[in-house]
């Protein structure tokens, strides 16, 4: 299953992730799913190569499913893959693993849509865009 995934963001757990039952809480997955998400948009560079412009993704749909519960202290390895690239959107899958093993605790999925945020409606994924997806980053379903 690791071996899907491309691009990968660490995450360590805080104390204070941990809901009354002394399990992270779910809502917190989000945010790990989020931090990872933006890594992966920083590694292809997105800020570099859009930096003048007033357009950016901007996110439609997220869902998780939390498979394991996680306690303090742990740290999770959070691998991105991109599973569509379309006019004017991406998707990506994510699956949160226990540091250094094949237990996934969680996955989710995300859609991506490229936004003008002037006319606050969705734009075509610019070219330097697809291009950069298209030759770093190889599609898996």
């Amino acid at each position: 299953m690791r071996e899907e995934f491309q691009f990968w963001h660490t995450v360590i757990v805080r104390w204070g992730d941990m809901d009354a039952q002394a399990h992270v809480n779910n809502a917190r997955y989000f945010t790990f799913f989020e931090s990872a998400r933006i890594a992966f948009f920083d590694s292809v560079d997105l800020r570099l190569h859009n930096h003048d412009s007033n357009e950016g993704p901007a996110l439609v749909t997220t869902t998780a499913n939390f498979r394991k519960q996680v306690h303090y202290p742990a740290t999770l390895e959070i691998g991105v893959r991109l599973t569509r690239i379309g006019n004017r959107s991406i998707s990506l899958a994510m699956a949160a693993f226990s540091e250094g093993t094949n237990d996934i605790v969680a996955d989710a999925t995300s859609v991506n849509a490229w936004v003008d945020y002037d006319k606050n409606q969705s734009a075509d994924l610019p070219d330097w865009l697809r291009e950069v997806l298209t030759r770093h980053i190889r599609l898996q379903d």
